[in-house]
C-alpha cells in the first residue's frame, strides 16, 4: 500500500470551504500564532501562491516561509495576505 501525505489545500475548493477551514483553525489555535500562519498558508496554496505573491507584492518563496507554521510572519505580512484573500 502506498500512502500519500495529507494536504488540506487539495480539499479546499470553494471560498466557503476556505472560510470554514479558517474558522475551525481559529477555534483550535487558542494562542498559537504559528497555527494560524500555517492555516493561512494552506488557504494560500489552495488558491494559488503565485497569484497571492502578485496580489501582495511579496515574494512567493517568502510567503511559503512566512506561512509554513515554522516561522512567525510579521503582522504586515498577515494583513497583506488577509486583504488579498478577502
Amino acid at each position: 500500500m502506498k500512502l500519500k501525505k495529507w494536504d488540506s489545500a487539495e480539499y479546499l475548493k470553494t471560498d466557503e470551504d476556505m472560510r470554514l477551514y479558517l474558522e475551525a483553525c481559529f477555534e483550535e489555535a487558542e494562542d498559537n500564532p504559528a497555527f494560524i500562519a500555517k492555516a493561512l498558508g494552506v488557504v494560500a496554496r489552495a488558491r494559488g501562491m503565485s497569484e497571492l505573491a502578485r496580489e501582495t507584492g511579496l515574494g512567493r518563496e517568502s510567503l511559503y516561509k512566512s506561512l509554513s507554521g515554522e516561522n512567525n510572519p510579521s503582522f504586515g505580512t498577515v494583513l497583506k495576505v488577509t486583504r488579498a484573500r478577502g
